[in-house]
């Protein structure tokens, strides 16, 4: 097996001492950790691997936890791993920067710093808004999203079939949660998220990450990047920089872009970040593929056993 799609972990997926034991055994990552501290100037790790919880929840932290996590994650499995050939890759709304990183887009400084930058701006707008989201379980997307505009909230996530989640204002998601059995959902849930993400309430940050975004450098990825808001992957700079900045307001295509990925041919996908949050969704978009999830480094070794055959 050496031709795979590569899927990094979204805001959520994180958990206290994530990347520990990675620090501990391999080098490669140590010094990757090391790294990043220095870039940001602060000990990013220390959250990661002690918390507490509150600190690394938050998004201004989370967000570069995650980004780092998913890319120690790929440095050791390429070093175990020499023949695996990435092909395509997609991240879950922050991990979406992850991918491009990943591919090559940005250098892993400028990543981190713009995925840093992202994180704070994110953190902004939901202290200037009362924003919520709520998952709906089951139901036509259709009917979703007509709920969503009718409640003046949007679609933030479509995730899988029978799951999408709607964000906006409070009052908003709570007329959403009310209606979602009257649209044809089996339930509906508030979910316990600081802000309205992948909503209009997240503008203010859009605003501000479109000027970050166009005046960092890129380059175009050495494999294909499919995003979020279009389920496409962009081919230019302009374009990728349009997808990234409209992304933070834009709802996630989540369950189209694997349909894409899948449709051109792949049929093996590695995710990288804790949780196994993206393989719960491909379990439900399609169980046929080869699916392998490293989040520490037990699972790393047992996919390198796999994989190594």
């Amino acid at each position: 097996m050496s031709n795979v799609v590569l899927l990094f972990s979204g805001q959520g997926a994180q958990k206290v001492g994530m990347g520990q034991d990675l620090a501990d055994q391999y080098p490669s990552a140590k010094t990757l950790f090391e790294q990043a501290d220095s870039i940001l100037g602060r000990s990013i790790t220390e959250i990661m691997f002690q918390g507490p919880d509150e600190d690394l929840t938050k998004t201004a932290n989370c967000q570069p936890a995650l980004f780092l996590h998913g890319l120690a994650l790929l440095t050791v499995l390429k070093e175990k791993c020499p023949q695996l050939i990435p092909v395509a890759a997609a991240g879950l709304s922050l991990g979406e920067l992850t991918a491009h990183t990943a591919a090559g887009t940005f250098t892993f400084e400028d990543g981190l710093k713009l995925v840093a930058h992202r994180g704070a701006l994110m953190d902004e707008a939901c202290a200037a808004t009362a924003g919520t989201m709520a998952a709906v379980i089951g139901g036509e997307p259709e009917n979703i999203a007509k709920l969503a505009e009718e409640s003046g909230i949007d679609v933030a996530n479509y995730n899988c079939p029978g799951q999408i989640v709607v964000s906006g204002t409070a009052e908003g998601v709570d007329k959403a949660v009310a209606g979602a059995k009257g649209a044809g959902a089996k339930m509906a849930k508030k979910l316990n998220v600081a802000g309205a993400y992948h909503s209009r309430l997240m503008s203010s940050a859009q605003e501000k990450l479109g000027k970050a975004v166009t005046e960092a450098t890129l380059t175009t990825p050495a494999i294909p990047v499919v995003a979020n808001l279009t389920a496409d992957a962009p081919s230019t700079p302009d374009e990728i920089r349009e997808t990234l900045t409209k992304q933070v307001t834009g709802s996630v295509r989540w369950t189209e872009s694997m349909q894409k990925l899948i449709a051109e041919g792949n049929t093996t996908f590695i995710e990288l970040g804790p949780g196994k949050v993206l393989k719960g969704f491909m379990n439900r978009i399609d169980k046929s593929v080869t699916f392998h999830t490293i989040e520490d480094a037990a699972s790393l070794e047992a996919a390198v056993a796999e994989i190594n055959g």
